[in-house]
């Protein structure tokens, strides 16, 4: 199995839990087209990105580097060495979008 630390965290997940950083802190954010979009601006349920840096030896269909959708709402902070992490179930995963499946010959799936 992948090594489960993502710059030597001290810490090992357990079961089926993926420990992710968040792409991009809360706040500001820019549309497509370049425009500032303040963080009081009020938007509907919107999902985020992530990337996975430990998983639990349960976890099968997430590796470390994986970026992966979630609900940002439905989360588990947790700060380790100063840096603030995401701790979810695996089951909490909405989407995986990695490189290795794009050259897959036998992906059968839609991957984001």
């Amino acid at each position: 199995m992948s090594e489960n630390t993502h710059d030597k965290l001290p810490i090992r997940m357990l079961h089926d839990r993926v420990l992710v950083r968040t792409d991009s802190p809360e706040g500001e954010r820019r549309s497509g087209g370049g425009i500032l979009i303040p963080a009081t601006a009020a938007v509907g349920r919107r999902l985020a990105w992530a990337e996975v840096v430990a998983v639990g030896q349960n976890v099968r269909t997430v590796e470390i580097g994986d970026r992966v959708l979630y609900d940002p709402e439905d989360r588990a902070e947790v700060e380790v060495r100063g840096v603030a992490y995401v701790l979810m179930r695996e089951r909490d995963l909405h989407a995986v979008a990695a490189d290795r499946f794009q050259c897959a010959s036998d992906s059968t799936g839609l991957y984001l």
